[in-house]
């Protein structure tokens, strides 16, 4: 298998386990989510994870201005801080309508097929600037494994995501770590020798 296939099987894993675990939402979508999202806000802004990548397809872009997806987060770490993020995210909860889960296996149902035809050297216009496809999409699929967690842990339940997203999602924490000077209290942590900082994170 190629790095190609294994980045949009990934990206294939991670939405179909997005969708199943929104399908268990039952009538709790009110409920609280993930900080002042509620499970609808939380499960909108998830699925932007698959519609930024059918969007911003439609915007092809004309050079490459973030080489990785390593390189993406530092680039957007001012818009992800931003206000903004929290209100398209109601937004985005609003959209799915009366029926969030059957929208989210909708939108999965459209946008992996989509990704799947495509061979990871489109050029695409992200909110960081010109991307490669097969760059881009671990971003994507690392959001879906951490709000799917996050979505889990609002409803309950245990769960835990497909072996391959998780370990295309924990390579991308662990070259972030190494870049963001952040190794040793990661390493030291998932070695068992200390608990991590307060407030600790790669993003």
């Amino acid at each position: 298998m190629d790095a190609w296939d294994d980045t949009r099987g990934g990206f294939a894993e991670a939405a179909h386990w997005f969708v199943a675990t929104a399908a268990r939402v039952g009538d709790r979508w009110s409920q609280p989510g993930l900080g002042e999202w509620d499970v609808r806000s939380l499960v909108g802004h998830t699925s932007r994870s698959m519609l930024t990548v059918e969007a911003y397809l439609a915007r092809p872009a004309e050079r490459v201005d973030v080489e990785s997806a390593a390189d993406y987060y530092p680039a957007t770490r001012a818009i992800a801080a931003g206000p903004d993020v929290a209100t398209r995210g109601r937004e985005a909860g609003e959209a799915l309508g009366d029926d969030p889960a059957d929208a989210v296996a909708t939108i999965a149902a459209r946008v992996v097929p989509t990704v799947t035809a495509c061979d990871g050297t489109e050029l695409l216009t992200t909110v960081a600037g010109g991307m490669r496809l097969a760059d881009y999409l671990p971003t994507r699929t690392f959001e879906l494994v951490v709000h799917t967690l996050d979505l889990a842990g609002a409803l309950g339940l245990a769960s835990e995501p497909p072996p391959r997203p998780a370990a295309q999602a924990l390579r991308l924490v662990a070259r972030l770590a190494a870049d963001g000077d952040a190794a040793g209290p990661l390493l030291l942590a998932v070695t068992g020798r200390r608990g991590l900082p307060d407030g600790f994170s790669v993003l």
